[in-house]
């Protein structure tokens, strides 16, 4: 089983599509529905032997929970807040602009 790259509070962006959001929840490798990893086209379809972020994400349109693979995942080094709704529930900005977890998720 991989480390995960990436950590909890954590701005990330997809490798592939426009979006970015706050990692709040970290899968050590995939935990999501068979449905959900079929419908996913196979030529970009990533393996299940990877860990698996929980995203608070943001398209130029809206807001919304996301689940994508770490393959798919870079670093958002723009220093651009996130807006999605409930980062206040989850996460205190701190004065250098990152996420602070409120809470200590355990699985």
């Amino acid at each position: 089983m991989k480390t995960a790259k990436f950590s909890i509070g954590q701005v990330v962006r997809h490798r592939l599509f426009p979006f970015r959001g706050i990692i709040f929840d970290v899968d050590p490798q995939f935990a999501n529905s068979e449905e959900w990893y079929r419908a996913i086209p196979a030529e970009v379809r990533p393996s299940k032997d990877q860990p698996f972020y929980h995203l608070l994400a943001e398209n130029s349109d809206t807001e919304y929970i996301a689940y994508v693979s770490e393959q798919n995942l870079l670093e958002d080094v723009s220093g651009e807040p996130v807006r999605h709704p409930q980062i206040r529930e989850l996460f205190l900005k701190t004065p250098d602009g990152h996420y602070q977890p409120k809470y200590q998720i355990r699985h």
